[in-house]
């Protein structure tokens, strides 16, 4: 069956009270933390293909996302980089549509059109946006993850988690489109970023992944704790400390970051004289300044919602 650009498999699965977890990459995907965190997901829930778009060709540039080539029972195999849906059911809903969505580089408004006309078919109670950005944070200290949650009701409450509402203005992406028609359909939306260590630049960040599952499980019933991955984060940070101890100059800059991120959390957790105070008598090196403007900021340099 053909819902805009996407082509969804037959017969169609009717979806209890359904919710969408969606990521988008590269845009808001660094460490592949919503890529794990939604493969992750989709295989504790059993999920299935739903579908894909029909001719990805029309919005992507196979010059920047590349095809892969693979050699199936000795026969050539072309994989066309896609935007593909998936879903689950489960005991007692809420049913869940995981979006694994790519930036586009054309026909944008087709896209997100198109996008919407799936989440309104399937009359989507709630929109979930999870992602992960660089930031001048310390892998020495829990990672930070911002968000917002709107209405919804939080479980328990999770460290270092910070509801924030975007105040950027600027140059955007094309997928903000999509968050605009969310709001006017008047379904209930939601996000997660992780702010993951700028210095780090893994390709799949466990840590990150982590904390993005915790965060989830203290809004969810339906999403345990322990599914997260602990350990091989932990690992895979563990690691770079072996590194630190022999690189001086960047354990001394990662202690002022750590110094920075204690002040700002600090600041912002009570808002008196005295940590007021400390948070302004910080002092940071000239080149951990410098280092926090290239990155544009820090803890208030979320990306535009």
């Amino acid at each position: 069956m053909r819902i805009g650009a996407f082509e969804l498999n037959e017969p169609l699965p009717e979806l209890r009270d359904p919710h969408v977890f969606a990521m988008v990459r590269p845009w808001v995907d660094v460490g592949s933390v919503g890529t794990l965190t939604l493969n992750r997901l989709e295989r504790f829930m059993g999920s299935k293909e739903l579908g894909r778009l029909s001719r990805p060709g029309a919005f992507f540039d196979f010059t920047r996302y590349r095809p892969n080539m693979r050699l199936v029972d000795g026969k050539r195999d072309v994989r066309i980089p896609n935007s593909i849906i998936r879903y689950a059911i489960t005991e007692n809903g809420p049913d869940y549509l995981f979006l694994h969505l790519m930036e586009p580089h054309s026909n944008g408004e087709d896209y997100t059109d198109s996008i919407l006309e799936v989440v309104n078919h399937f009359k989507i109670k709630r929109y979930c946006r999870l992602g992960a950005m660089y930031d001048a944070v310390p892998h020495t200290r829990p990672l930070l993850v911002t968000g917002s949650l709107g209405e919804v009701e939080q479980k328990r409450p999770v460290a270092n988690f910070k509801i924030r509402q975007s105040t950027y203005q600027g140059p955007t992406t094309i997928m903000n489109l999509l968050s605009e028609g969310i709001e006017k359909a008047s379904i209930e939306s939601i996000n997660f970023m992780v702010h993951l260590p700028h210095y780090v630049q893994l390709e799949e960040d466990y840590a990150g992944t982590s904390r993005m599952i915790e965060v989830l499980s203290s809004v969810y019933d339906s999403i345990p704790a322990d599914l997260a991955p602990v350990r091989r984060g932990q690992r895979q940070y563990r690691e770079l400390n072996s590194t630190l101890d022999r690189n001086s100059n960047l354990k001394t800059l990662i202690q002022q970051m750590e110094a920075y991120y204690d002040a700002q959390l600090d600041s912002e957790e009570a808002a008196s004289p005295t940590t007021e105070e400390t948070a302004t008598s910080t002092q940071l090196s000239p080149e951990i300044e410098r280092f926090l403007s290239e990155l544009g900021g820090t803890f208030d340099s979320d990306p535009d919602e």
